[in-house]
């Protein structure tokens, strides 16, 4: 049966709040760049993670200005964070979700990870890139993905097209830090369709920020015990 999150009734943003948050996206780097000149930072993983969640804080506040202030509409329950029945679930897909599409990536001999290698420099470092890459990293992209688009192209084009539209955009993305390796995007849109997928199915887009969290989490624990392999 299809969600009602992705009905008519329910989509109130149009493509003009589109519009209007992708062109907040320039300025909200420049803002956030300025910031970044006012602080010293320990470590170069740590600087670059604090840039990257004060442009998402940036963003999610323009997201929230078009939603709430704009449509007067409640903002967590519009964008379908929602806490569904089998929470947990979700989380523990994750792991399967990476170790699926890790399997397919050596198949593609997709290049190895270099990403994090280049970020984590120092224990603080791999702490922060840890948190960030786990819990806030996946929240951020799927209120705006899974929360915001999707529903959006649905309502316009259908389920499978509004999944795939949002998985595009996210996969490109990640797109530089994996020097632009077919392999590597092909494999995170292949994720971003199952977190669209997860979010069309429960209406949830929490449930989708699980499976990314899980996903994230586990691709990390592999990192780590690699890097302890080779100590």
């Amino acid at each position: 049966m299809d969600n009602p999150e992705f009905g008519r009734e329910r989509v109130f943003w149009s493509y003009e709040d589109l519009a209007l948050f992708i062109g907040s996206v320039a300025p909200c780097l420049a803002i956030a760049a300025l910031l970044m000149r006012l602080f010293r930072f320990p470590a170069q993983g740590v600087q670059t993670m604090a840039f990257e969640l004060c442009f998402y804080l940036l963003l999610l506040g323009t997201l929230y200005l078009l939603i709430a202030a704009r449509h007067h509409r409640p903002f967590w329950r519009s964008l379908g964070w929602t806490l569904v029945p089998g929470a947990l679930l979700c989380l523990l897909l994750g792991p399967v979700l990476a170790i699926g599409l890790g399997a397919l990536g050596a198949a593609l001999r997709a290049p190895e990870e270099t990403a994090i290698q280049d970020l984590v420099t120092s224990r603080l470092s791999l702490i922060v890139v840890g948190i960030f890459g786990a819990i806030l990293g996946p929240a951020f992209e799927e209120i705006v993905f899974r929360g915001f688009l999707q529903p959006l192209f649905a309502r316009s084009l259908g389920h499978w097209p509004g999944i795939l539209l949002a998985a595009a955009p996210f996969a490109l993305l990640h797109g530089p830090q994996n020097h632009w390796s077919w392999q590597s995007i092909v494999i995170i849109f292949l994720a971003g369709i199952i977190f669209g997928v997860a979010r069309w199915r429960t209406g949830s887009t929490l449930a989708s920020a699980l499976i990314h969290a899980g996903y994230n989490t586990t691709l990390f624990a592999v990192f780590i015990a690699q890097s302890w392999s080779t100590v």
